[in-house]
């Protein structure tokens, strides 16, 4: 299936979604690499607010090129998200709804994934340049010093992507697998 999604989303809207569906990304979402999650964590645990409520939102995982003049934002395509392992289901936890990125993830994540109703999407590497047409306004939110790995808050127009694992917990990169084991033999 596929699916025009708004964001932040609703909780309602991603319990739909099941992992091999397409969607469509309208909306503000967040960029934040492995520096930026470490650093939010540790906010977390002094007891701080985060620079951003996560509630609700989608965070792609994306360390931006710089912008050219007259554009936006320069290349952004997705970075591995095992990166995030480390510090993502405590954000899920706090109500981070979705994740873009790229590759496996935990089982911790995607555990905290299916106990709080947040999806993983996958965007696909190496069209960092494509991708970075969806992406019609970029503001620095936090963290400056840490270059392209900073947190941005990203409007998004048509930002494509697909559904990697569900709120249920269902992987595409292992039903995939499945099905092409059975259709091989």
């Amino acid at each position: 299936m596929h699916y025009d999604i708004t964001a932040p989303v609703d909780r309602n809207v991603l319990g739909k979604l099941k992992a091999g569906d397409t969607v469509r990304i309208n909306g503000v979402i967040y960029a934040a690499r492995d520096a930026a999650h470490k650093k939010m964590v540790a906010m977390l645990s002094e007891g701080k607010s985060l620079p951003f409520d996560v509630k609700d939102q989608i965070i792609y995982y994306v360390g931006p090129c710089p912008a050219r003049p007259g554009e936006v934002i320069g290349s952004a395509g997705p970075t591995t998200s095992s990166r995030m392992d480390a510090y993502a289901p405590r954000l899920i936890e706090k109500g981070l709804a979705g994740m873009i990125g790229k590759g496996l993830r935990s089982r911790q994540v995607i555990d905290a994934m299916v106990k709080h109703g947040a999806v993983y999407f996958g965007a696909i590497g190496g069209t960092g340049a494509l991708i970075a047409n969806s992406i019609v306004e970029s503001e620095l939110v936090a963290f400056p010093e840490l270059g392209p790995e900073s947190i941005r808050r990203l409007t998004v127009k048509d930002f494509s992507a697909i559904v990697i694992i569900d709120s249920q917990g269902n992987n595409l990169y292992e039903t995939g697998k499945a099905k092409y084991r059975l259709e091989c033999l």
